[in-house]
């Protein structure tokens, strides 16, 4: 049963006494990791998320599974030798989602290409035997082979890597059906309101309310999990108000252009910026993709929506400029969004420096027994969860049992990859209505995707479908915000909402399209 069976087959599961034996807040990339970890050891376990699934930082990433050459240069050796056997295992168990991609690194000084090669041999034995292919160094015309949009004046040469890249969103959406698929109940626009706590101060659930419908909800669990990235501090002050900050925030913007401006199937990147970080020129999806930014955001109110600053667009498109042939404007745009990154600081008083910020994440719980998990980044994911879960195991009394997700296949992974991001639900979804019906021409989705995400992957409004179902808004804002009409058409074949609540998810799909634009 899929869809929105599912949906009310999982608010009546709510409606029942019966305690859960794991409760996870938040619906991202770590807590729909720690869903399917815990699910597929035995566990009845309930996920809950305010908004939509991956709706805030975990589907505004750079698209990359990665061991994080920019952490060597920090000495970080530890996140990325973990990281990059992380990669291995995404490479097998996400097959239909994860890929290798080749990266180059151009040098204009010989000293900078002799420096590049020695740091990614150290990536490579890092990587050890789950090593993608062996860097080497590249002389000129290679170079120029490789990214024929690159300029060539100076150039002496460059160093190729190998990495992974995948489908941020439709990789949250495949470990929502895992946990589903492993027993757990996966519930989106179900915000936790408040904890709930026994006599002795201690955490046993959550009081939840239904954004839909409004109803309210008391849930017993023998462990509360919170994995709520960047709001674990408002869900630390549930348990206590006086929690002192443990997070700081820092924002990364990303710039969608079209393939034209880097021709070719190799990413670029760029190992120094004025701040500090890496940047990446990167093929993704038939366009391509240009961050990221590292900005400071202590003061920012709202964490759900951030949006690009000027500045920042500023900055990207100034330091490609620098290095295309064709450089593009602010008029190529075809779509920008922000991230925010859950920074753990060190003091929690001083978030100026973010790039200078470890990515690593920290397993906490408070004297009630809340546990958060929180920092890190997509790749390490899965093994955030197993800590987490470990940890959680512990604290509630909950048999012991292996942790099993190294090798578990997520939901669609084909024995063999295809190319296809549904994998093994591709003939499901071509027997849909519109399967050969594009949804507009400049867009590669078809009327069936949105029939798809409505029935078996828990969509529940315009922006669901073509933010993170398919990628539309990611990909071609203007295309995107043109079908909205369409995909209003069959939510109202598939869903049959009222008309005010139709009219509400059309003019939010549209403010969501002008969003991802940047003013001219």
């Amino acid at each position: 049963m899929d869809g929105p069976a599912r949906r009310e087959d999982g608010l009546a599961a709510l409606r029942e006494a019966r305690p859960w034996d794991v409760l996870v807040i938040g619906g991202g990339a770590t807590g729909l990791g720690t869903a399917v970890d815990a699910a597929a050891r035995g566990y009845r376990t309930l996920l809950v998320e305010a908004r939509d699934f991956a709706a805030g930082t975990s589907s505004r990433s750079t698209k990359l599974i990665h061991g994080g050459v920019r952490y060597l240069r920090q000495g970080e050796l530890g996140l990325v030798r973990h990281a990059l056997h992380e990669r291995a295992h995404l490479l097998v168990n996400a097959a239909h989602l994860v890929h290798p991609l080749a990266f180059v690194i151009p040098a204009w000084r010989r000293v900078d290409r002799i420096y590049y090669g020695a740091g990614l041999k150290l990536y490579d034995l890092l990587a050890g035997a789950h090593n993608l292919a062996a860097s080497r160094s590249l002389d000129r015309r290679d170079v120029i082979a490789a990214l024929p949009g690159l300029r060539s004046d100076g150039l002496c040469g460059g160093i190729r890597y190998w990495d992974g890249q995948f489908d941020d969103a439709r990789l949250a959406i495949a470990l929502m059906r895992t946990a589903s698929d492993r027993g757990a109940t996966c519930l989106n626009y179900l915000p936790a309101t408040r904890l709930l706590k026994a006599n002795d101060g201690r955490v046993t659930g959550a009081a939840l309310r239904d954004a839909e419908s409004g109803e309210e909800f008391a849930v017993a669990a023998r462990v509360v999990i919170n994995a709520t990235g960047v709001h674990a501090d408002d869900v630390r002050r549930f348990d206590d108000p006086e929690s002192p900050p443990l997070l700081t925030h820092s924002q990364g913007i990303h710039l969608v252009v079209d393939a034209g401006f880097l021709p070719g199937w190799q990413a670029l990147l760029l190992p120094q910026t004025a701040d500090g970080r890496v940047l990446f020129v990167i093929p993704w999806q038939g366009k391509v993709l240009i961050g990221t930014t590292d900005t400071p955001r202590p003061d920012l109110h709202d964490l759900d929506d951030p949006q690009p600053l000027a500045a920042e667009i500023d900055f990207l498109l100034r330091t490609v400029a620098g290095v295309l042939t064709r450089p593009p404007t602010r008029a190529d745009i075809r779509s920008a969004f922000a991230g925010l990154r859950p920074l753990l600081h060190p003091d929690h008083a001083d978030a100026r420096d973010t790039a200078a910020l470890p990515r690593e994440h920290a397993v906490l719980v408070s004297d009630s027994g809340l546990l958060t998990v929180t920092g890190g980044k997509w790749t390490t994911y899965r093994l955030m969860a197993e800590q987490v879960v470990d940890r959680a195991a512990r604290l509630a009394g909950l048999p012991a049992v292996p942790c099993p997700t190294t090798t578990l296949k997520l939901h669609g992974c084909p024995d063999r990859p295809t190319g296809d991001v549904y994998g093994t639900d591709a003939p499901q979804l071509a027997a849909l209505p519109g399967h050969d019906i594009p949804l507009h021409p400049a867009l590669p989705h078809s009327e069936a995707m949105v029939r798809f995400a409505i029935r078996h992957e828990a969509a529940r409004t315009i922006e669901d479908v073509l933010a993170r179902r398919t990628r539309a808004l990611v990909l071609d804002a203007r295309a995107a915000e043109a079908a909205i009409g369409r995909v209003a058409e069959i939510f109202a074949e598939e869903l049959a909402p009222p008309p005010a609540r139709l009219a509400a998810l059309i003019a939010a799909a549209h403010e969501s399209a002008r969003r991802c634009l940047p003013a001219p």
